[in-house]
């Protein structure tokens, strides 16, 4: 009985013969940081595809992000550092270190506490790993994780009414650092508003950023609504003053009821 290759296998070697002496010109010279836009890119498409909720969608966009985690271990195979094989057992040995209440003694009763475990197990056994820098990352996605690692180890609110209070001396101190006209001190307390924000969005198991893309797909859709109001009476948003468009933005607002 002959041994059917793997589709896994399959492409890692198509992925050699690309970058192989034979292989393509463009292929040949990618390099870790020449593939950095693309690992961005593509994660961003399969975010975009889970949303679009279309399984053909989803599947393509998955193999187009896999495909940037095999370019990678390629390249680093070709100097000797390290192989697809060794990240696989990495992260093998990762989801069992991090998931002691599976493969291990300990115990969870909830969704939440398998979260913090998994926190808590990260900074017990990976604490004193290089501090990481995230430049592809979405900054209020960053901050939720940054929040939840604090969380792991016993650091939240207890209540929202702790959270909105907070929020308004954040406010408070805006107000104060615009009268001081000081616009490192205005940027330093808008900081502080939007990571509060972000604990806000947490402490109610919302991701900050899908909040805020609703909120922003919501605009868009009313602005648009406001442009399409005022060209049917034959004028152009930009040749009115600030009343008239408040009046076509309440228009749009009403038309959504």
């Amino acid at each position: 009985m002959t041994d059917v290759k793997r589709p896994i296998d399959e492409l890692l070697d198509i992925m050699a013969t690309l970058r192989g002496p034979e292989g393509c010109p463009w292929d040949k010279e990618q390099t870790h940081e020449s593939l950095r836009p693309y690992v961005v890119e593509e994660a961003y498409e399969v975010v975009e595809a889970v949303d679009g909720g279309e399984n053909g969608e989803i599947k393509e966009e998955l193999g187009d992000l896999l495909l940037q985690i095999i370019f990678h271990s390629q390249i680093a195979a070709e100097t000797g550092r390290f192989d697809f094989d060794d990240v696989i057992r990495g992260i093998n040995d990762k989801l069992l270190r991090r998931h002691p209440h599976v493969f291990g003694g300990e115990k969870v009763l909830d969704e939440r506490e398998a979260l913090l475990n998994w926190e808590r197990v990260k900074v017990e056994t990976e604490g004193k790993k290089r501090t990481k820098r995230h430049p592809g990352t979405p900054i209020l996605h960053r901050a939720l994780r940054m929040q939840e690692k604090a969380v792991s180890l016993g650091f939240d609110w207890e209540e929202t009414s702790q959270l909105l209070e907070k929020l308004e001396e954040e406010i408070s101190e805006i107000r104060e650092a615009i009268a001081s006209g000081d616009r490192g001190e205005i940027k330093d307390e808008i900081g502080d508003l939007l990571f509060m924000v972000v604990n806000l969005s947490r402490f109610h198991d919302i991701h900050p950023e899908d909040a805020l893309e609703k909120s922003m797909n919501k605009f868009s859709r009313r602005f648009r609504t406001m442009e399409e109001m005022a060209a049917k009476e034959g004028l152009a948003l930009e040749e009115m003053k600030l009343e008239e468009m408040e009046r076509y933005w309440e228009k749009a607002k009403k038309n959504e009821k």
